[in-house]
């Protein structure tokens, strides 16, 4: 048997980088961290408050109803965008001028800036002179998004899956391409059908691809910001203020730097936690089927 020596010189060549980036994450989580809990009224003067604000956010009725808006839209976009970009992807050509043609229609949405997504269809939607509003309200379906809550949600949630689902279509196309042919084969000679195929092939050699998928459209939906500030300025009312706006609106509309800070680490321990429990559940039925 051969001893096989590993060689860890390869980390000096990333180290750098690794600095770079430990340096450029630390020192902006530090003073987060400094302001979380002192306060200050500026100048540069501090009081110090310790568990303060962490306590007060916690029991704000303000901070819960945003988290539920916020966590309800993010299961919402999962359940919505996951099994339609697995659709998609189903019926993706492999072969031939048409696979060129879907990529390119597929990555066009990811390419749109975020900010400019949701000007798209803050004008696509408008009551009276938007398309898409237009188009429903000429159907005799009150639509108003600028001041009906239903109307401002959903619209909220279809510019999402519109921008989104993309990603999840490439991520499972990706995945699909990647099974040999000999699985399909074989389940042709089996007398398979086109259910039995997706259920026992496809849906298995897609675990990890779909558990990046998931990890990355929860992440981004748990912390949007931009589209539904653009499109509806977290309105009317609170329907569409989601954590990430409640989150600007402490700390840059009422310059409460230490609620805000405590909020943001809160946020940041959440979004954490959630995201170790999706990947250990997912890995778990994983190694449970393998």
């Amino acid at each position: 048997m051969i001893d096989r020596v590993s060689n860890q010189k390869a980390w000096l060549m990333v180290l750098p980088v690794i600095l770079l980036v430990a340096f450029n994450a630390i020192i902006p989580l530090m003073t987060v961290v400094n302001y979380s809990v002192q306060e200050t009224f500026g100048n540069n003067v501090f009081f110090w408050e310790g568990m303060k604000w962490f306590e007060e956010v916690l029991r704000s009725e303000r901070f819960h109803a945003s988290l539920g808006r916020q966590i309800l839209f993010s299961f919402t976009i999962l359940i919505i965008e996951v099994p339609l970009g697995i659709l998609v992807a189903l019926n993706m050509p492999r072969r031939g001028i048409g696979v060129s043609i879907c990529l390119v229609l597929m990555a066009l949405p990811l390419l749109i800036p975020w900010n400019v997504v949701g000007a798209m269809w803050n004008i696509f939607a408008l009551p009276d002179i938007g398309l898409l509003g237009r188009a429903i309200n000429g159907m005799g379906i009150e639509y108003n998004f600028t001041q009906n809550p239903v109307s401002a949600w959903l619209t909220v949630v279809a510019m999402d899956v519109w921008h989104w689902t993309s990603l999840v279509a490439l991520l499972s196309y990706a995945g699909l391409c990647a099974i040999p042919d000999p699985y399909y084969q074989a389940a042709k000679i089996d007398g398979a059908g086109r259910w039995q195929i997706f259920r026992h092939i496809e849906l298995p050699k897609l675990k990890r691809v779909l558990t990046i998928a998931i990890l990355l459209r929860f992440m981004d939906s748990f912390m949007i910001y931009t589209e539904p500030f653009v499109l509806t300025g977290g309105g009317p009312g609170n329907t569409t203020t989601f954590l990430s706006i409640d989150l600007v609106k402490i700390a840059l509309g009422q310059f409460d730097l230490g609620p805000a800070a405590a909020m943001s680490l809160i946020y940041f321990l959440i979004v954490l936690l959630l995201c170790w429990v999706f990947y250990t559940l997912m890995m778990r039925s994983e190694s449970n089927t393998s």
